[in-house]
């Protein structure tokens, strides 16, 4: 019986035939395991950094992870945050590798590392402390629930939410796990790195929240908050899209320019001689219906992709 998922359907269909793409090239070479390890671990954490404010670029986020240098002008608690999310993503890879259930006590030792030399009276350490989140109208439980319902949440993923999509199962126990704001600070982050590992378990590649997605980013947790699931579990599976697409242009040998249907460009261009406009096919592109990728801020699809599309509607 197919997993239950929310996933858009034809999103769903792309991330199944890419995964067995990339599941029939395993094993993968050591050394481009090694290197996609490496560019995907900086995007990760310069990322997830990002999104809670850090003002660190990804070049410098590079620079510190690889050669160990400090950054003039950035305070050491960014400098913390780089060095410990590359800790708790090396605890994530071994809990991959353990196969073990995710539990609640995993949760408390990726947030011990998260906060590490930045809090280290809280890292690791439920919240004693009732907590409002800045900009949302959602509020946590009071902290007295949180071990309650830490156990809950683990109780959930190891029961009802093994019936579901992995896509979906790592989406809403992010969610869930945010909504529980089990600690005073780094929630986001753990959530994150809770996210990936559920994913990695599932034999996807790690998968980036991107910075330049931050304000739908919150929009979809926000949707979640109010019992809409459906955009965050979209939103996580485009992500695991984009990664999808770099390990396997990663492996693919590419001895000849790519055919003209399968060029990566703008919207505006890949509407030209279709009935789309740039507008709806953006819109396609963020609701997952339509295979395409942000380089910068700007969407980009393939002719190959807009072809595809069509055939799936009533033209």
């Amino acid at each position: 019986m197919p997993a239950q998922t929310l996933l858009e359907s034809r999103l769903a269909r792309r991330i199944a035939q890419k995964k067995t793409r990339l599941n029939a090239q395993r094993p993968i070479p050591r050394d481009a395991v090694a290197r996609l390890r490496e560019q995907l671990t900086v995007e990760w954490i310069y990322n997830s950094n990002a999104i809670e404010g850090s003002t660190l670029t990804l070049r410098e986020t590079e620079l510190i992870l690889h050669q160990g240098l400090t950054i003039g002008g950035k305070s050491l608690r960014e400098h913390f945050e780089v060095i410990n999310h590359r800790e708790a993503i090396t605890l994530v890879e071994s809990l991959v590798r353990k196969k073990r259930p995710v539990t609640a006590f995993q949760v408390r030792q990726l947030h011990q590392l998260v906060l590490m030399q930045i809090d280290n009276e809280n890292a690791g350490q439920y919240r004693r402390t009732n907590v409002r989140i800045a900009g949302s109208a959602y509020t946590p439980p009071e902290a007295w629930l949180v071990p309650q319902q830490m156990d809950q949440w683990a109780r959930w993923l190891q029961t009802e939410a093994t019936a579901l999509h992995p896509i979906d199962r790592a989406a809403l126990a992010h969610h869930r796990l945010a909504a529980i704001h089990p600690f005073v600070d780094g929630n986001g982050r753990t959530a994150r790195l809770v996210m990936n590992l559920i994913l990695l378990r599932a034999g996807y590649p790690p998968t980036v929240i991107l910075r330049a997605n931050r304000q739908q980013y919150y929009r979809v947790l926000a949707n979640a908050d109010r019992g809409n699931d459906k955009p965050l579990i979209n939103f996580v599976g485009r992500a695991v899209e984009r990664s999808l697409n770099l390990y396997l242009e990663a492996l693919t040998p590419s001895t000849r320019k790519p055919a003209r249907m399968n060029e990566w460009i703008p919207l505006r261009e890949a509407a030209q001689g279709t009935p789309y406009s740039q507008e709806y096919l953006s819109l396609l592109a963020r609701l997952g219906r339509l295979e395409a990728i942000k380089i910068g801020r700007v969407w980009h699809t393939t002719r190959q992709a807009v072809a595809e599309y069509r055939k799936t509607v009533d033209i």
